[in-house]
Protein backbone atom coordinates (compact mmCIF):
# COMPACT_ATOMS: atom_id res chain seq x y z
CA UNK A 1 0.00 0.00 0.00
CA UNK A 2 2.53 2.22 0.83
CA UNK A 3 6.49 2.15 0.42
CA UNK A 4 8.80 3.96 3.41
CA UNK A 5 12.02 5.51 2.07
CA UNK A 6 14.78 6.73 3.87
CA UNK A 7 13.60 10.53 3.77
CA UNK A 8 9.99 10.36 3.98
CA UNK A 9 6.76 8.16 2.97
CA UNK A 10 5.02 7.90 -0.41
CA UNK A 11 1.45 6.88 0.02
CA UNK A 12 0.40 4.97 -2.77
CA UNK A 13 0.89 1.89 -4.76
CA UNK A 14 4.49 1.89 -5.60
CA UNK A 15 4.40 -1.67 -7.22
CA UNK A 16 5.70 -1.88 -10.56
CA UNK A 17 8.16 1.86 -10.62
CA UNK A 18 11.67 1.75 -10.66
CA UNK A 19 13.71 2.92 -8.17
CA UNK A 20 14.69 5.97 -10.25
CA UNK A 21 11.14 7.03 -10.45
CA UNK A 22 10.49 6.23 -7.13
CA UNK A 23 13.33 8.64 -6.00
CA UNK A 24 11.99 11.63 -8.15
CA UNK A 25 8.75 10.93 -6.92
CA UNK A 26 10.57 11.79 -3.26
CA UNK A 27 12.18 14.50 -4.13
CA UNK A 28 8.90 16.42 -4.68
CA UNK A 29 9.30 16.31 -0.48
CA UNK A 30 12.27 18.88 -0.97
CA UNK A 31 10.31 21.62 -2.41
CA UNK A 32 8.66 24.26 -0.71
CA UNK A 33 5.93 27.08 -1.89
CA UNK A 34 5.70 30.45 -1.03
CA UNK A 35 2.67 31.24 1.25
CA UNK A 36 1.27 33.11 -1.67
CA UNK A 37 0.91 30.53 -4.32
CA UNK A 38 -1.25 27.47 -4.97
CA UNK A 39 1.62 26.41 -6.60
CA UNK A 40 5.02 27.16 -8.01
CA UNK A 41 5.26 26.64 -11.92
CA UNK A 42 8.50 24.81 -11.60
CA UNK A 43 6.90 22.23 -8.68
CA UNK A 44 3.78 22.21 -11.82
CA UNK A 45 6.60 21.46 -14.53
CA UNK A 46 7.89 18.46 -12.34
CA UNK A 47 5.21 16.64 -11.09
CA UNK A 48 3.73 16.97 -14.74
CA UNK A 49 7.14 15.68 -15.82
CA UNK A 50 6.84 12.26 -13.20
CA UNK A 51 3.88 11.93 -13.65
CA UNK A 52 3.86 11.39 -17.83
CA UNK A 53 7.12 9.47 -17.36
CA UNK A 54 5.28 6.59 -14.79
CA UNK A 55 2.01 7.62 -16.44
CA UNK A 56 0.16 7.67 -13.31
CA UNK A 57 -1.56 10.81 -11.44
CA UNK A 58 0.54 12.28 -9.10
CA UNK A 59 -0.79 14.06 -5.86
CA UNK A 60 0.70 16.41 -2.93
CA UNK A 61 -1.53 17.47 0.22
CA UNK A 62 0.23 21.26 1.51
CA UNK A 63 -0.54 22.78 4.24
CA UNK A 64 -0.57 26.83 4.56
CA UNK A 65 2.66 27.13 5.42
CA UNK A 66 3.87 25.68 2.11
CA UNK A 67 5.24 22.46 3.28
CA UNK A 68 4.43 19.17 1.31
CA UNK A 69 3.09 17.10 4.22
CA UNK A 70 2.59 14.13 1.55
CA UNK A 71 3.23 12.99 -1.69
CA UNK A 72 0.80 10.31 -3.28
CA UNK A 73 0.98 8.06 -6.80
CA UNK A 74 -2.36 6.87 -7.79
CA UNK A 75 -3.37 5.31 -11.01
CA UNK A 76 -3.85 6.60 -14.02
CA UNK A 77 -7.31 7.66 -13.55
CA UNK A 78 -6.99 8.72 -9.44
CA UNK A 79 -5.22 9.55 -6.29
CA UNK A 80 -6.34 8.80 -2.66
CA UNK A 81 -6.28 10.68 -0.18
CA UNK A 82 -3.88 9.26 2.78
CA UNK A 83 -5.99 9.99 6.39
CA UNK A 84 -4.87 14.16 7.41
CA UNK A 85 -4.96 12.58 11.35
CA UNK A 86 -2.21 16.07 11.45
CA UNK A 87 -4.54 18.17 10.65
CA UNK A 88 -7.80 17.37 12.01
CA UNK A 89 -11.41 19.60 11.32
CA UNK A 90 -12.51 19.87 14.21
CA UNK A 91 -14.60 23.24 14.51
CA UNK A 92 -12.93 24.59 12.04
CA UNK A 93 -14.48 25.48 8.64
CA UNK A 94 -11.68 24.50 6.61
CA UNK A 95 -8.71 22.11 7.04
CA UNK A 96 -5.82 24.18 6.74
CA UNK A 97 -4.29 22.19 3.89
CA UNK A 98 -4.98 21.64 -0.19
CA UNK A 99 -4.84 18.94 -2.63
CA UNK A 100 -2.62 19.26 -6.09
CA UNK A 101 -2.54 16.57 -8.27
CA UNK A 102 -2.08 15.48 -12.27
CA UNK A 103 -4.77 14.23 -14.44
CA UNK A 104 -2.76 12.46 -17.53
CA UNK A 105 -5.41 13.42 -20.15
CA UNK A 106 -5.49 17.00 -19.23
CA UNK A 107 -9.43 16.52 -17.90
CA UNK A 108 -11.23 18.93 -15.52
CA UNK A 109 -11.65 18.04 -11.87
CA UNK A 110 -14.18 14.56 -11.43
CA UNK A 111 -16.86 14.38 -9.56
CA UNK A 112 -15.29 12.07 -7.00
CA UNK A 113 -12.12 15.22 -6.52
CA UNK A 114 -14.57 18.03 -6.25
CA UNK A 115 -17.28 15.16 -3.38
CA UNK A 116 -13.52 14.82 -1.34
CA UNK A 117 -12.90 18.56 -1.44
CA UNK A 118 -16.10 19.04 0.27
CA UNK A 119 -16.27 16.08 2.47
CA UNK A 120 -12.86 16.47 3.51
CA UNK A 121 -12.85 20.60 4.06
CA UNK A 122 -9.76 21.22 2.13
CA UNK A 123 -8.41 24.43 0.93
CA UNK A 124 -8.42 24.08 -2.55
CA UNK A 125 -8.55 20.94 -4.37
CA UNK A 126 -6.51 21.20 -8.07
CA UNK A 127 -5.81 19.50 -10.49
CA UNK A 128 -3.17 19.68 -13.44
CA UNK A 129 -3.63 18.63 -16.96
CA UNK A 130 -0.43 16.64 -18.14
CA UNK A 131 0.30 17.37 -22.11
CA UNK A 132 1.49 14.73 -24.39
CA UNK A 133 5.06 16.06 -24.20
CA UNK A 134 5.11 15.87 -20.17
CA UNK A 135 4.51 19.44 -20.07
CA UNK A 136 1.25 21.27 -18.10
CA UNK A 137 -1.48 21.92 -19.71
CA UNK A 138 -4.26 23.53 -17.77
CA UNK A 139 -5.01 23.96 -14.01
CA UNK A 140 -8.19 23.39 -12.71
CA UNK A 141 -9.02 24.54 -9.29
CA UNK A 142 -12.00 24.36 -7.04
CA UNK A 143 -13.38 25.19 -3.13
CA UNK A 144 -15.47 24.88 -0.54
CA UNK A 145 -18.56 27.54 0.06
CA UNK A 146 -19.53 28.65 2.56
CA UNK A 147 -23.04 28.53 3.80
CA UNK A 148 -25.51 29.70 1.21
CA UNK A 149 -29.54 29.32 0.58
CA UNK A 150 -29.19 27.41 -2.83
CA UNK A 151 -27.28 24.64 -0.83
CA UNK A 152 -24.22 24.50 -3.12
CA UNK A 153 -21.03 22.71 -1.34
CA UNK A 154 -18.00 24.16 -3.17
CA UNK A 155 -17.39 26.49 -6.83
CA UNK A 156 -15.06 24.85 -9.45
CA UNK A 157 -13.55 27.44 -11.34
CA UNK A 158 -12.92 27.34 -15.02
CA UNK A 159 -9.71 26.04 -16.53
CA UNK A 160 -7.36 28.16 -17.75
CA UNK A 161 -3.73 27.55 -19.27
CA UNK A 162 -1.56 26.61 -16.59
CA UNK A 163 1.13 28.84 -17.43
CA UNK A 164 -1.16 32.10 -17.22
CA UNK A 165 -2.98 30.99 -14.29
CA UNK A 166 -2.20 33.37 -10.95
CA UNK A 167 -3.93 33.53 -7.69
CA UNK A 168 -2.96 34.81 -4.47
CA UNK A 169 -3.61 32.04 -2.25
CA UNK A 170 -2.68 33.30 1.35
CA UNK A 171 -5.05 36.80 0.24
CA UNK A 172 -7.99 34.20 -1.59
CA UNK A 173 -7.96 31.77 1.52
CA UNK A 174 -8.22 35.04 4.10
CA UNK A 175 -11.04 36.08 1.76
CA UNK A 176 -12.62 32.61 2.25
CA UNK A 177 -12.53 32.12 5.34
CA UNK A 178 -13.78 35.61 6.18
CA UNK A 179 -16.83 35.21 4.10
CA UNK A 180 -17.55 31.49 5.48
CA UNK A 181 -17.40 33.11 9.10
CA UNK A 182 -20.17 35.76 7.58
CA UNK A 183 -22.12 33.14 6.28
CA UNK A 184 -21.36 31.04 9.63
CA UNK A 185 -25.25 29.25 10.52
CA UNK A 186 -23.72 28.85 14.46
CA UNK A 187 -23.45 30.85 17.09
CA UNK A 188 -20.17 30.53 19.12
CA UNK A 189 -21.22 30.64 22.51
CA UNK A 190 -23.20 28.11 21.99
CA UNK A 191 -21.22 24.77 23.16
CA UNK A 192 -24.46 22.50 22.35
CA UNK A 193 -23.68 19.46 19.35
CA UNK A 194 -25.27 20.41 16.33
CA UNK A 195 -27.42 17.46 14.55
CA UNK A 196 -28.06 16.21 10.95
CA UNK A 197 -31.37 13.64 11.79
CA UNK A 198 -31.13 10.55 9.89
CA UNK A 199 -33.32 7.86 8.95
CA UNK A 200 -33.01 5.02 6.45
CA UNK A 201 -36.00 2.60 6.46
CA UNK A 202 -38.27 0.40 4.68
CA UNK A 203 -41.22 0.96 6.58
CA UNK A 204 -43.98 3.14 5.73
CA UNK A 205 -43.36 6.88 4.86
CA UNK A 206 -45.83 7.71 8.05
CA UNK A 207 -43.90 5.49 10.57
CA UNK A 208 -40.75 6.78 9.37
CA UNK A 209 -42.01 10.23 9.73
CA UNK A 210 -43.52 9.27 13.19
CA UNK A 211 -40.60 8.04 14.16
CA UNK A 212 -38.27 11.22 12.91
CA UNK A 213 -39.95 13.84 14.62
CA UNK A 214 -40.20 11.39 18.29
CA UNK A 215 -35.98 11.68 17.63
CA UNK A 216 -36.56 15.31 17.29
CA UNK A 217 -37.75 15.48 20.33
CA UNK A 218 -35.19 12.93 21.99
CA UNK A 219 -32.74 15.15 20.73
CA UNK A 220 -34.21 18.14 22.45
CA UNK A 221 -34.31 16.01 25.34
CA UNK A 222 -30.60 15.23 25.45
CA UNK A 223 -29.66 19.53 24.77
CA UNK A 224 -28.57 18.58 20.48
CA UNK A 225 -29.85 21.42 18.31
CA UNK A 226 -31.48 19.52 15.16
CA UNK A 227 -30.59 20.75 12.02
CA UNK A 228 -32.00 19.34 9.35
CA UNK A 229 -33.58 15.80 8.65
CA UNK A 230 -32.76 13.33 6.10
CA UNK A 231 -35.15 10.62 5.20
CA UNK A 232 -34.52 7.39 3.00
CA UNK A 233 -36.94 4.47 1.91
CA UNK A 234 -34.38 2.03 -0.09
CA UNK A 235 -35.72 -1.18 -1.19
CA UNK A 236 -32.60 -2.96 0.50
CA UNK A 237 -31.00 -1.14 3.81
CA UNK A 238 -26.51 -1.10 2.69
CA UNK A 239 -24.84 -3.28 5.51
CA UNK A 240 -22.01 -1.29 5.28
CA UNK A 241 -23.37 2.10 5.65
CA UNK A 242 -26.88 1.68 6.07
CA UNK A 243 -27.61 4.03 3.66
CA UNK A 244 -25.50 4.40 0.10
CA UNK A 245 -21.93 5.49 0.04
CA UNK A 246 -22.55 8.59 -2.14
CA UNK A 247 -25.61 9.53 -0.26
CA UNK A 248 -24.17 9.14 2.95
CA UNK A 249 -21.13 11.28 1.41
CA UNK A 250 -23.61 13.76 0.26
CA UNK A 251 -25.26 14.08 4.05
CA UNK A 252 -21.38 14.54 5.47
CA UNK A 253 -21.16 17.28 3.30
CA UNK A 254 -24.58 19.20 3.84
CA UNK A 255 -23.77 18.51 7.83
CA UNK A 256 -20.38 19.95 7.61
CA UNK A 257 -21.53 22.79 5.55
CA UNK A 258 -24.16 23.58 8.14
CA UNK A 259 -21.79 23.33 10.75
CA UNK A 260 -23.11 20.42 12.36
CA UNK A 261 -21.26 18.19 14.76
CA UNK A 262 -23.00 14.91 14.84
CA UNK A 263 -25.11 12.70 12.50
CA UNK A 264 -28.01 10.63 14.71
CA UNK A 265 -29.28 7.94 13.03
CA UNK A 266 -32.79 6.88 14.45
CA UNK A 267 -32.07 3.02 13.06
CA UNK A 268 -29.52 1.05 15.67
CA UNK A 269 -26.42 0.99 13.93
CA UNK A 270 -24.11 -2.25 13.90
CA UNK A 271 -20.32 -2.28 14.68
CA UNK A 272 -19.41 -2.78 11.44
CA UNK A 273 -21.05 0.40 10.35
CA UNK A 274 -20.29 2.48 13.08
CA UNK A 275 -16.66 1.78 12.16
CA UNK A 276 -17.27 2.18 8.38
CA UNK A 277 -18.77 5.72 8.67
CA UNK A 278 -15.73 6.26 11.07
CA UNK A 279 -13.44 6.09 8.33
CA UNK A 280 -15.17 8.52 6.27
CA UNK A 281 -16.29 11.25 8.22
CA UNK A 282 -14.91 12.94 11.52
CA UNK A 283 -17.97 14.35 12.54
CA UNK A 284 -19.81 12.26 15.61
CA UNK A 285 -22.33 9.34 14.82
CA UNK A 286 -24.98 7.74 17.16
CA UNK A 287 -27.97 5.91 17.06
CA UNK A 288 -31.55 6.58 18.51
CA UNK A 289 -30.27 3.85 21.42
CA UNK A 290 -27.59 5.69 22.48
CA UNK A 291 -29.27 8.87 22.10
CA UNK A 292 -31.68 7.87 25.02
CA UNK A 293 -29.08 6.32 27.04
CA UNK A 294 -27.22 9.29 27.03
CA UNK A 295 -30.72 11.21 28.42
CA UNK A 296 -31.10 8.53 30.81
CA UNK A 297 -27.47 8.69 32.00
CA UNK A 298 -28.56 12.78 32.35
CA UNK A 299 -31.43 11.94 33.87
CA UNK A 300 -30.76 8.78 36.52
CA UNK A 301 -30.15 10.38 40.14
CA UNK A 302 -30.93 7.33 42.27
CA UNK A 303 -28.38 4.41 42.90
CA UNK A 304 -30.75 2.02 41.34
CA UNK A 305 -31.23 3.84 38.24
CA UNK A 306 -27.72 4.79 38.00
CA UNK A 307 -26.49 1.20 38.33
CA UNK A 308 -28.80 0.57 35.47
CA UNK A 309 -28.11 2.83 32.99
CA UNK A 310 -24.38 2.36 33.50
CA UNK A 311 -25.47 -1.44 33.03
CA UNK A 312 -27.22 -0.82 29.83
CA UNK A 313 -23.99 1.37 28.51
CA UNK A 314 -21.64 -1.03 28.91
CA UNK A 315 -24.01 -3.80 27.40
CA UNK A 316 -24.60 -1.70 24.42
CA UNK A 317 -21.13 -0.82 24.07
CA UNK A 318 -19.31 -4.36 24.35
CA UNK A 319 -19.82 -5.34 20.63
CA UNK A 320 -18.77 -2.32 19.53
CA UNK A 321 -15.84 -2.33 20.57
CA UNK A 322 -12.79 -2.57 18.41
CA UNK A 323 -9.16 -1.86 18.26
CA UNK A 324 -9.24 1.79 17.02
CA UNK A 325 -10.63 3.90 19.48
CA UNK A 326 -11.38 1.66 22.42
CA UNK A 327 -9.60 3.31 25.20
CA UNK A 328 -11.76 3.19 28.42
CA UNK A 329 -10.20 5.88 30.63
CA UNK A 330 -13.64 7.15 32.44
CA UNK A 331 -14.32 3.62 33.39
CA UNK A 332 -14.23 3.24 36.85
CA UNK A 333 -13.69 -0.13 38.45
CA UNK A 334 -12.05 -2.34 35.62
CA UNK A 335 -9.06 -4.32 35.98
CA UNK A 336 -5.47 -4.17 34.32
CA UNK A 337 -4.25 -6.50 31.61
CA UNK A 338 -3.94 -10.01 32.24
CA UNK A 339 -0.18 -10.14 30.87
CA UNK A 340 2.10 -9.56 28.08
CA UNK A 341 0.10 -11.34 25.58
CA UNK A 342 -3.32 -9.31 25.86
CA UNK A 343 -3.78 -6.70 23.37
CA UNK A 344 -5.58 -3.46 24.51
CA UNK A 345 -8.93 -4.38 22.85
CA UNK A 346 -8.70 -7.69 25.10
CA UNK A 347 -7.77 -5.44 27.93
CA UNK A 348 -10.57 -3.16 27.36
CA UNK A 349 -13.03 -5.93 26.13
CA UNK A 350 -12.16 -7.43 29.88
CA UNK A 351 -12.76 -4.64 31.72
CA UNK A 352 -15.99 -4.19 30.17
CA UNK A 353 -17.42 -7.39 31.39
CA UNK A 354 -15.95 -7.32 34.87
CA UNK A 355 -17.42 -4.09 35.20
CA UNK A 356 -21.12 -5.22 34.09
CA UNK A 357 -20.63 -8.61 36.20
CA UNK A 358 -20.07 -6.04 39.54
CA UNK A 359 -23.15 -4.15 38.21
CA UNK A 360 -25.10 -6.57 37.53
CA UNK A 361 -24.44 -7.76 41.10
CA UNK A 362 -24.83 -4.88 42.54
CA UNK A 363 -28.79 -4.76 41.27
CA UNK A 364 -29.56 -7.59 42.40
CA UNK A 365 -29.05 -6.69 45.40
CA UNK A 366 -30.48 -3.31 45.18
CA UNK A 367 -33.83 -5.64 43.75
CA UNK A 368 -33.79 -7.62 47.17
CA UNK A 369 -33.84 -4.30 49.40
CA UNK A 370 -36.96 -2.76 46.79
CA UNK A 371 -38.66 -6.66 47.27
CA UNK A 372 -38.61 -6.20 51.19
CA UNK A 373 -40.18 -2.18 50.82
CA UNK A 374 -42.64 -4.05 48.85
CA UNK A 375 -43.21 -6.52 50.99
CA UNK A 376 -43.95 -4.43 53.98
CA UNK A 377 -46.20 -2.42 51.77
CA UNK A 378 -47.94 -5.67 50.46
CA UNK A 379 -48.42 -6.05 54.63
CA UNK A 380 -50.58 -3.07 55.08
CA UNK A 381 -53.23 -3.90 52.94
CA UNK A 382 -52.65 -0.77 50.87
CA UNK A 383 -53.91 -1.22 47.69
CA UNK A 384 -51.16 -0.19 44.94
CA UNK A 385 -51.89 1.63 41.58
CA UNK A 386 -48.99 2.04 39.02
CA UNK A 387 -49.15 4.71 36.12
CA UNK A 388 -47.61 3.41 32.94
CA UNK A 389 -47.42 5.24 29.91
CA UNK A 390 -45.19 6.15 26.70
CA UNK A 391 -42.68 9.23 27.89
CA UNK A 392 -44.12 12.38 28.42
CA UNK A 393 -47.93 11.79 28.62
CA UNK A 394 -48.29 13.27 31.73
CA UNK A 395 -47.34 11.00 34.51
CA UNK A 396 -45.13 12.89 36.83
CA UNK A 397 -48.10 15.68 36.69
CA UNK A 398 -50.46 13.07 37.67
CA UNK A 399 -48.87 11.61 40.15
CA UNK A 400 -48.34 15.71 41.61
CA UNK A 401 -52.11 16.89 40.80
CA UNK A 402 -53.83 13.47 42.96
CA UNK A 403 -51.35 13.82 45.79
CA UNK A 404 -50.17 17.29 45.42
CA UNK A 405 -46.49 16.07 45.84
CA UNK A 406 -43.78 17.74 43.84
CA UNK A 407 -42.21 14.99 41.89
CA UNK A 408 -39.85 16.71 38.63
CA UNK A 409 -42.40 17.73 35.47
CA UNK A 410 -41.04 18.87 32.84
CA UNK A 411 -42.28 19.03 28.90
CA UNK A 412 -39.44 16.76 27.71
CA UNK A 413 -38.99 13.03 26.88
CA UNK A 414 -38.22 11.14 30.41
CA UNK A 415 -38.13 14.21 32.84
CA UNK A 416 -37.85 11.80 35.33
CA UNK A 417 -36.62 8.06 35.69
CA UNK A 418 -36.52 7.24 39.02
CA UNK A 419 -39.70 5.25 40.78
CA UNK A 420 -41.88 7.29 42.94
CA UNK A 421 -44.05 6.09 45.04
CA UNK A 422 -46.69 8.71 47.05
CA UNK A 423 -49.80 7.58 49.37
CA UNK A 424 -53.31 8.90 47.76
CA UNK A 425 -55.98 9.32 50.39
CA UNK A 426 -59.40 8.84 48.53
CA UNK A 427 -62.64 10.82 50.40
CA UNK A 428 -63.69 7.95 52.28
CA UNK A 429 -60.58 7.90 54.48
CA UNK A 430 -59.46 5.13 51.94
CA UNK A 431 -55.66 5.06 51.05
CA UNK A 432 -53.66 3.66 48.50
CA UNK A 433 -50.16 4.12 47.16
CA UNK A 434 -49.58 5.51 43.46
CA UNK A 435 -46.43 4.75 41.97
CA UNK A 436 -44.96 6.88 38.25
CA UNK A 437 -42.89 4.79 36.82
CA UNK A 438 -40.24 5.59 34.00
CA UNK A 439 -41.46 6.29 30.51
CA UNK A 440 -42.11 3.84 27.70
CA UNK A 441 -40.88 4.58 24.19
CA UNK A 442 -40.86 2.71 20.90
CA UNK A 443 -37.57 0.27 20.24
CA UNK A 444 -36.48 1.09 23.93
CA UNK A 445 -32.80 -0.68 23.69
CA UNK A 446 -33.14 -4.07 24.80
CA UNK A 447 -30.15 -3.88 27.04
CA UNK A 448 -32.02 -0.73 29.09
CA UNK A 449 -35.51 -2.42 29.11
CA UNK A 450 -33.67 -5.74 30.58
CA UNK A 451 -31.69 -3.16 33.37
CA UNK A 452 -34.93 -1.62 34.13
CA UNK A 453 -37.08 -4.68 34.19
CA UNK A 454 -35.66 -4.22 38.23
CA UNK A 455 -37.20 -1.03 38.24
CA UNK A 456 -40.33 -2.13 36.87
CA UNK A 457 -40.73 -5.09 38.94
CA UNK A 458 -42.37 -2.85 41.29
CA UNK A 459 -45.39 -2.95 38.93
CA UNK A 460 -45.89 -6.95 39.26
CA UNK A 461 -47.20 -5.74 42.74
CA UNK A 462 -49.94 -3.42 41.77
CA UNK A 463 -53.73 -4.33 42.04
CA UNK A 464 -54.33 -2.08 39.25
CA UNK A 465 -52.55 0.00 36.67
CA UNK A 466 -53.31 3.43 34.84
CA UNK A 467 -52.28 3.29 31.72
CA UNK A 468 -52.32 7.71 30.85
CA UNK A 469 -51.85 8.21 27.06
CA UNK A 470 -51.50 11.91 25.47
CA UNK A 471 -54.40 11.90 23.52
CA UNK A 472 -53.49 15.22 22.04
CA UNK A 473 -50.45 13.58 20.29
CA UNK A 474 -51.75 12.87 16.30
CA UNK A 475 -49.82 9.09 17.53
CA UNK A 476 -51.56 8.09 20.67
CA UNK A 477 -52.48 5.09 19.15
CA UNK A 478 -49.43 3.92 18.19
CA UNK A 479 -48.20 4.75 21.43
CA UNK A 480 -50.93 2.68 23.23
CA UNK A 481 -49.84 -0.41 20.91
CA UNK A 482 -46.51 0.46 22.07
CA UNK A 483 -46.89 0.19 25.59
CA UNK A 484 -49.31 -2.82 25.86
CA UNK A 485 -46.81 -4.66 24.10
CA UNK A 486 -44.15 -3.68 26.56
CA UNK A 487 -46.58 -4.62 29.82
CA UNK A 488 -47.35 -8.20 27.87
CA UNK A 489 -43.25 -8.29 27.50
CA UNK A 490 -42.78 -7.42 31.31
CA UNK A 491 -45.52 -10.21 31.99
CA UNK A 492 -48.17 -7.65 33.16
CA UNK A 493 -51.11 -8.31 31.33
CA UNK A 494 -52.87 -10.17 34.35
CA UNK A 495 -52.92 -6.83 35.94
CA UNK A 496 -56.28 -4.64 35.97
CA UNK A 497 -55.53 -1.46 33.91
CA UNK A 498 -57.43 1.85 33.40
CA UNK A 499 -57.15 3.32 30.30
CA UNK A 500 -56.59 7.31 30.76
CA UNK A 501 -56.55 9.76 28.45
CA UNK A 502 -54.91 12.81 29.60
CA UNK A 503 -54.28 16.13 27.79
CA UNK A 504 -57.93 16.48 26.58
CA UNK A 505 -57.57 20.28 26.69
CA UNK A 506 -55.73 20.17 23.91
CA UNK A 507 -58.35 18.39 21.78
CA UNK A 508 -61.64 19.16 20.63
CA UNK A 509 -64.58 18.36 23.47
CA UNK A 510 -66.63 16.28 20.62
CA UNK A 511 -63.77 14.60 19.18
CA UNK A 512 -62.57 13.64 23.08
CA UNK A 513 -66.12 12.10 24.05
CA UNK A 514 -66.39 10.30 20.75
CA UNK A 515 -62.56 8.88 21.58
CA UNK A 516 -63.32 7.89 25.13
CA UNK A 517 -66.48 6.26 23.91
CA UNK A 518 -64.21 3.95 20.93
CA UNK A 519 -61.49 3.57 23.50
CA UNK A 520 -63.37 2.97 26.70
CA UNK A 521 -60.93 5.37 28.34
CA UNK A 522 -61.44 8.02 31.32
CA UNK A 523 -60.85 11.45 29.95
CA UNK A 524 -58.45 13.90 32.10
CA UNK A 525 -56.27 17.03 32.33
CA UNK A 526 -53.73 16.52 34.84
CA UNK A 527 -53.26 20.27 35.07
CA UNK A 528 -56.93 20.85 35.92
CA UNK A 529 -57.93 18.94 39.15
CA UNK A 530 -61.93 19.50 38.41
CA UNK A 531 -61.44 17.19 35.55
CA UNK A 532 -60.53 14.21 38.50
CA UNK A 533 -63.79 13.46 39.40
CA UNK A 534 -64.03 10.12 37.08
CA UNK A 535 -61.18 9.17 37.78
CA UNK A 536 -61.16 9.07 41.15
CA UNK A 537 -64.68 7.26 41.10
CA UNK A 538 -63.24 4.54 38.29
CA UNK A 539 -60.13 3.70 40.47
CA UNK A 540 -62.21 3.29 43.89
CA UNK A 541 -64.65 1.17 41.84
CA UNK A 542 -61.71 -1.16 40.53
CA UNK A 543 -59.99 -1.47 44.23
CA UNK A 544 -62.78 -1.51 46.46
CA UNK A 545 -65.64 -2.98 43.92
CA UNK A 546 -69.51 -3.15 45.32
CA UNK A 547 -68.71 -0.05 47.77
CA UNK A 548 -70.83 3.53 47.28
CA UNK A 549 -68.97 6.06 46.09
CA UNK A 550 -69.24 9.89 47.79
CA UNK A 551 -68.00 13.39 46.10
CA UNK A 552 -64.55 13.15 45.15
CA UNK A 553 -61.82 15.39 46.32
CA UNK A 554 -57.98 15.14 46.08
CA UNK A 555 -56.19 14.05 49.51
CA UNK A 556 -53.11 14.97 50.97
CA UNK A 557 -49.85 13.21 49.88
CA UNK A 558 -47.71 11.13 52.14
CA UNK A 559 -44.04 9.73 50.62
CA UNK A 560 -43.67 6.42 51.03
CA UNK A 561 -40.34 5.22 52.04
Amino acid sequence: MSGRYPIAEIYGNTTGLKSSQLKAVERIYNRKIPTDALVTAELGRYMAGVSREIKRQLGIIVNRKGVVTAVIIGTDREIVIPALADYPLGKKRLRGVRCVHTHLKNEPLSQDDLTDMALLRLDVMTAIGVAEDGLPADIFAAHPLPYNPEGKAFEALPGVPFHSFDMDFAEFIRSLEDEMGRASVRDVRDSRERAILISVSTKSKAEQTDSLDELKELALTAGVIPLDTVCQRPERLNPKYLMGKGKIKEVIIKALQNEATILVFDQELTPTQIRELGDITELKVIDRTQLILDIFARRAHSRDGKVQVELAQLKYMLPKLTGRSSALSKLMGGIGGRGPGETKLEVDRRRVQDRITHLEKELQSLSRGRYERRRKRGESGVPIISIAGYTNAGKSTLLNALTKSATLVENKLFATLDTASRRLRFPREKDAVITDTVGFIKDLPEDLLKAFKATLEEMQDADLIVHLVDVSSAHFERRIKTVEGILDELELSSIPRVLVFNKTDLIDPVVCKNLCARFNAVPVSAIKQGTFANLLKELEMRLWPGEGLPDYAVGKEETIH
